[in-house]
């Protein structure tokens, strides 16, 4: 039995609804019920997000800014000039700075893992964005199709009533001439 739906599949999609994927099938659902499919990804995204992931996030954003670099550059220029300036005899970490390797490998060993562990959920991220894209774009095409079948259908009953007049006139100038 072909219904409403079937139908509705195979002229939009040009398929039948049994060989429609889950995006297809989801963009059909919400366009038979009128729906909106676009969603805030931001809030979608952060809505699932664990703390690990939020803390990932941040740390990946504070990690990569220019206030981190600089006040790391002048942490480095600090620790170098207490180190070898004011220091001379005492010095905590004396030149080659051994111990400030040994903290900057640290740091780089944590570092690295979160900011990847961050490049993965902005893939995460934008895999989904596209996901959406995709749906929001398929229902609008839907859309745009359904207008212009909408349009020709109201052009064509306009172009049927001018022709039914047209006939009429055509059939009244013998008499208008006689």
């Amino acid at each position: 039995m072909i219904t409403k739906r079937h139908s509705f599949a195979h002229r939009h999609f040009g398929k039948p609804l049994e060989k429609l994927g889950d995006i297809e099938l989801r963009v059909l659902d919400r366009a038979e019920d009128h729906l909106v499919i676009s969603t805030d990804v931001n809030a979608a995204i952060s809505a699932h997000a664990t703390f690990g992931q939020r803390l990932a996030d941040r740390i990946a954003r504070i990690g990569g800014s220019w206030g981190f670099i600089i006040s790391f550059i002048v942490f480095l220029i600090a620790w170098s000039a207490i180190n070898t300036v004011i220091l001379t005899k005492d010095a905590f970490d004396p030149y080659p700075f051994i111990f400030l390797n040994l903290i900057l490998s640290m740091i780089a060993a944590i570092q690295a893992p979160i900011i990847m562990m961050s490049q993965n959920r902005q893939a995460e991220r934008d895999r989904f964005e596209a996901a959406k894209d995709y749906e929001v774009n398929l229902k609008a095409e839907l859309e745009i199709l359904s207008l212009h079948r909408k349009i020709d259908m109201e052009v064509l009953s306009e172009l049927a009533a001018l022709r039914e007049d047209l006939a009429r006139l055509h059939a009244k100038l013998p008499e208008a001439k006689g």
